[in-house]
């Protein structure tokens, strides 16, 4: 028994009759009749009786009314769900720990003022950690900063962030109104982990101009990183949002390093053949500066 088989024996049923429910049905009369034999033949049930040239349903014919109905309902509600799961379906969005931090948090409260019925699930990690999974496919979309080697993925921008050099109040290099590069590559750095955008960058850095890193403190977090050099472990080149709350607690200074731009560009990415639902959409459109 299929689908159309209970929605044939369904009208049959309200109308008591093979040429209405055929018309309703926009079918032949024939075909109405088939399908009703069809059934009560694999059974080894009859549904109806024909009493004075109308149809009469009989007792097992009203049993399974009742529950054909509840089957038709839930496939149609089943539909209904998946078309609009586009709309509001269940978006992966990964981000650096940066952008975690300063962008993701507003765009999903964004997103959810929007779409009360979607999902958004997030993952905050480094950004080749994050590429990866895009990768992979197992995440929808993510916010990167930096330059983007995999080819595979697609990347719109959605603005840019920079990186300043964070020195403990105590340090010399404070008394100083710019920092050279060798003088930078000389500090004791505190820096993050090794996939980082903002470890690469200043790495790339130090690297144009004759220098190695070698830090003497890794991490994945960048408040404990502030802290470090709070506590005067030495300098770290940080976001500037990070850098903030410390300098304006008066308790870090950041200084410009002479021939060195700590420029990053954030953008949002995906896959290339990744399918975008509806609601993927929605959350590309919050991210875009100019809507």
């Amino acid at each position: 028994m299929t689908l159309r088989h209970l929605s044939i024996f369904t009208e049959v049923f309200r109308t008591q009759s093979v040429t209405e429910a055929a018309r309703n049905l926009h079918l032949t009369q024939p075909a109405v009749t088939r399908a009703v034999q069809e059934m009560e033949h694999h059974y080894g049930v009859q549904l109806f009786e024909r009493i004075r040239r109308r149809l009469s349903p009989t007792a097992g014919a009203r049993r399974l009314f009742a529950q054909a109905n509840h089957i038709l309902e839930a496939f149609d509600r089943m539909e209904e769900d998946l078309r609009e799961w586009d709309d509001r379906g269940l978006v992966r969005v990964g981000a650096t720990v940066t952008l975690g931090g300063a962008l993701l948090p507003g765009f999903v409260q964004r997103f959810r003022q929007q779409v009360p019925s979607g999902e958004v699930r997030v993952t905050v990690a480094n950004g080749d950690t994050i590429a990866a999974a895009l990768e992979e496919n197992r995440l929808d979309l993510a916010l990167l900063e930096g330059r983007v080697s995999n080819r595979d993925l697609h990347c719109e921008p959605i603005g840019c962030d920079h990186l300043c050099l964070v020195l403990p109040l105590s340090h010399p290099l404070a008394q100083k109104a710019s920092v050279t590069v060798a003088e930078l590559a000389a500090l004791p750095l505190l820096v993050r982990e090794p996939g980082s955008t903002a470890r690469a960058l200043l790495e790339e850095t130090l690297l144009s101009h004759g220098f190695a890193l070698d830090p003497v403190w890794e991490s994945t977090d960048t408040q404990a990183l502030l802290q470090g050099v709070i506590h005067g472990l030495g300098g770290a080149v940080l976001p500037e949002e990070t850098a903030a709350a410390g300098v304006q607690r008066g308790l870090v200074c950041t200084r410009p390093v002479t021939g060195a731009t700590f420029a990053r560009r954030r953008v949002i990415a995906w896959h290339r053949d990744k399918y975008l639902t509806g609601a993927m959409q929605r959350f590309i459109d919050l991210c875009r500066p100019d809507l």
